[in-house]
């Protein structure tokens, strides 16, 4: 059922009242045709009424080339973001709304379905995944709320808008947006009928593509709630369409609870590391989540290097900083920590040293060697590596006129 009409629990909402929202709502009013936001603007606030968003989405029952005129016509730039689905995009000051013409499905055929525009919020909302994304409210603040999305929100309870399977159906990335905004925003128990439907289909994610799988996946691992999350995908066996690997959850809760704040990648690796996932396993996932090149090289690193040594010298550990990088050395501090070999007072110490000490760059290079009689080629670069392990073991602390005298020494053995 939806809301009263005299429920306006958004009215002072930050974005709401600000003075490009109100430009562009002036314009959409210009068509004749109501609109409304709709989605995570909705939601997010109801949980946080302080919050201002940027970027907002709405809901009209004008026809996108109407909506282009008149925002036109009120100076507003305007981009034709997908036109083929009914949406634009207006651009005002640093806020970007995307406007989107009420639709509602006239056949469904899996993630593509036949639809027609309408003037029908209800039909509109009714298309949306979870009763907590399909809540709307007007240019007023006034909240329309027809599957019991705002009880469910302050119930910490996400279900599917109908029929769970069949809004799975019409998009396999649905079960994984389950569990990302169970994540979020859900308190056990999980929706049991939501969690059947999902072991049910878990089959489909195998047909969507690494980049929408990553998004999402991603998302999850980043939210408060992602250990529990994990733990239901694990019981309805979804996890095992995402991360066909062996895993390993309880150093992942061992590692929140020592660094809350790691991020997705590091708390990917957690999950990962092990002596059945090297090299070839984690290239493999990579591409499967189609990861970039920066985060497939951080998580080779974070998953296939030995972790520190907490009882290793200073020098050592420098070293370390030196060859991995500070964050790098750092993230496997954390994961040694996480399999128990550090407590938190020797975490927070060598965290210290990679946060305030920054290595200084090797002193010598080929041309020094070139200078000194070595002829150029192999040779160059064998001794360079020598004398930078030299250095390493010294803790760094030779300078250059140190590293000539051993440069000297070795020519001369």
């Amino acid at each position: 059922m939806a809301e009263p009409e005299d429920d306006r629990p958004l009215t002072e909402a930050r974005w709401l009242e600000a003075p490009e929202t109100r430009r562009v709502l002036e314009a959409l009013a210009a068509t004749g045709k109501e609109s409304r936001f709709v989605g995570g603007c909705v939601r997010d606030t109801l949980r946080d009424p302080d919050l201002d968003m940027v970027d907002l989405d709405i809901a009209t029952a004008a026809p996108p080339e109407e909506v282009m005129t008149s925002l036109g016509k009120a100076g507003i730039k305007v981009v034709p973001t997908g036109l083929g689905h009914g949406t634009v995009t207006a651009i005002l000051g640093d806020r970007h709304f995307e406007i989107t013409t009420l639709r509602r499905d006239v056949e469904c055929f899996g993630r593509h379905a036949a639809v027609e525009f309408t003037a029908d919020f209800e039909a509109d909302a009714a298309r949306r995944d979870f009763t907590i994304n399909a809540m709307s409210c007007d240019a007023e603040g006034r909240l329309y709320d027809y599957f019991g999305g705002r009880e469910d929100l302050e119930a910490g309870r996400i279900r599917f808008v109908g029929d769970p399977r069949q809004r799975i159906r019409e998009d396999y990335l649905r079960i994984l947006r389950f569990f990302r905004f169970f994540a979020r925003f859900g308190r056990p128990p999980a929706d049991p009928e939501a969690l059947a439907a999902c072991a049910a289909e878990a089959e489909g994610l195998d047909r969507l593509s690494g980049e929408r799988i990553r998004q999402e996946f991603l998302r999850l691992l980043a939210a408060p709630g992602a250990l529990v999350a994990l733990d239901r995908m694990i019981e309805t066996g979804v996890l095992r369409h995402v991360l066909p690997v062996e895993i390993h959850r309880d150093r992942l809760a061992h590692l929140l609870e020592l660094a809350p704040e790691a991020d997705p990648i590091l708390r990917l690796a957690a999950l990962l590391r092990g002596p059945k996932v090297g090299a070839s396993e984690v290239i493999d996932l990579a591409h499967r989540l189609r990861l970039s090149n920066r985060e497939t090289g951080r998580l080779m690193v974070l998953v296939t290097e030995p972790l520190p040594d907490p009882k290793a010298s200073q020098a050592v550990h420098k070293a370390a900083i030196y060859r991995l990088g500070g964050r790098a050395y750092a993230d496997l501090l954390r994961l040694a920590a996480a399999e128990g070999a550090m407590d938190r007072e020797r975490l927070d110490a060598l965290l210290a040293l990679t946060a305030q000490w920054s290595p200084p760059p090797f002193p010598l290079r080929g041309r020094d060697l070139v200078a000194r009689g070595v002829p150029p080629g192999p040779e160059v670069g064998r001794l360079l590596r020598q004398l930078e392990g030299w250095w390493l073991e010294g803790g760094l602390a030779a300078d250059r006129k140190a590293l000539l005298a051993e440069l000297e020494r070795r020519l001369r053995a």
